[in-house]
């Protein structure tokens, strides 16, 4: 009874060449380059051939498990591994913890069909492509920095929501700051933008969407000439360009970012225990170093394009909310609802009707310039407190719920006599 045989269609079509070099219609060489394969080669295939016959040319691994498939003993400690630490890991940086951290050698492609069997992950359909315009990185490094913030739950709970604010190198993809502030603010970018220029210096520009604090939205904006937002000024004074984007998408490389800073710093903070933004702010300048090294690429330019702070740019100052006023007759100026008396020894005429610009810090220090220099000072009356101007972004920030009435209070038992009972009135002195 003839035997039954499987065979790929590879294995058939070595079949069909051998079979006609052993009609000799065909020369080793010939067969060698229809099947595309070695000279040596079709010869151990002829020599199979004259041995087995067509069994021969079956391959002896068929049906049996593979050399390089995954021990099961280091399959089952990732498992463990994976359900006590990263059970909502993705399987990338599950296999980065198990690589890195536990010592196991396996790839990330098995890590993944491990979550995917036990049932830690889901495989995500792909999403049908977006036709979007592609834009060429920078060549150098410095030459255009994307900036942004990410409001998210980034403590998982163990503290309030707070914003990282996120600077990014478009030519290489490199972290430049990461810096955790309560909300997106002038301050906090003034803050983060002050830690980047001391560590790179000054790039060529700010790419940024359309936030009020790089941008001035109104078409006519009350009370200023310049159509300047505060951080613009300031990037003005610097030297330091600021680009709006259109969309999300034309600064997808930081958006992109925040995505993946929401899953693998959100995970870091959790294992390495850290619930407050001032701890999560001295251990940024570590993840920065682990990320670029796994996902900064190199630039086609090897130019630096970040520029030195000179001297003459004072950081204390610029980066410092400022308003231009006009001394009064009396020497003074008013400045968010205060008003400050100057204090000289020059004649009171000199200052008259001068122009000033009133710098405060983040701490509320104020401080008065005349022709760039300081001016003494001393408050003379401070205004009562009124309304105040509060975006959308703050609203439900700075919203109180009111405080509930005292266990004793009437409003508690308003309405007791329409059933019929009196009310009782607490005792006075301890009288009954």
């Amino acid at each position: 009874m003839d035997k039954l045989l499987i065979m790929s269609n590879r294995e058939i079509t070595r079949l069909e060449v051998i079979q006609r070099l052993k009609e000799k219609r065909l020369k080793q060489k010939e067969a060698a380059q229809l099947l595309r394969i070695s000279l040596r080669q079709v010869k151990r295939l002829w020599r199979a051939y004259r041995q087995a016959g067509a069994q021969g040319l079956v391959s002896a691994r068929r049906g049996k498990p593979s050399n390089n498939q995954l021990d099961p003993g280091t399959a089952q400690k990732a498992i463990d591994l994976i359900y006590e630490h990263y059970q909502d890991f993705g399987p990338t940086l599950a296999h980065e913890k198990l690589t890195e951290v536990h010592g196991l050698k396996l790839s990330d492609e098995s890590v993944r069909r491990l979550m995917i069997a036990e049932g830690c992950w889901k495989p995500k359909r792909a999403k049908e492509p977006q036709a979007h315009p592609m834009r060429e990185r920078r060549a150098c490094f410095g030459e255009l920095v994307q900036i942004d913030g990410s409001d998210h739950d980034w403590f998982e709970g163990r503290a309030p929501r707070c914003t990282l604010l996120v600077y990014i190198d478009d030519a290489t993809g490199q972290l430049g700051e990461l810096w955790f502030v309560p909300e997106e603010t002038f301050f906090g970018y003034c803050e983060a933008s002050r830690h980047y220029f001391e560590r790179y210096g000054k790039p060529v520009a700010f790419y940024s969407d359309k936030h009020g604090i790089f941008r001035v939205n109104q078409p006519r904006p009350l009370g200023t000439t310049s159509g300047l937002t505060q951080f613009g000024r300031a990037m003005q004074e610097l030297d330091v360009q600021i680009i709006c984007a259109n969309t999300p998408q034309a600064k997808g490389r930081i958006e992109r970012a925040n995505q993946t800073l929401q899953d693998r710093l959100v995970k870091e903070l959790r294992l390495r225990g850290i619930s407050d933004m001032h701890t999560a702010n001295a251990f940024l300048t570590e993840f920065c170093q682990d990320y670029n090294r796994r996902f900064a690429v190199v630039p086609r330019s090897t130019h630096d394009a970040h520029r030195p702070l000179l001297k003459s740019e004072n950081l204390d100052l610029i980066l410092t909310h400022q308003k231009t006023g006009t001394l009064s007759k009396n020497l003074t100026v008013q400045y968010n609802k205060v008003i400050y008396q100057i204090q000289s020894n020059r004649p009171g005429y000199a200052l008259r009707n001068a122009q000033v610009t009133v710098c405060e810090n983040a701490k509320g220090e104020v401080t008065i310039l005349y022709k760039n220099k300081s001016l003494d000072y001393t408050i003379y009356q401070k205004s009562p407190r009124q309304a105040e101007i509060v975006d959308t972004k703050t609203l439900n920030r700075q919203i109180k719920p009111p405080k509930p009435p005292a266990p004793n209070h009437p409003w508690r038992h308003y309405g007791s006599h329409l059933n019929g009972k009196p009310i009782q009135e607490a005792p006075i002195n301890g009288a009954d």
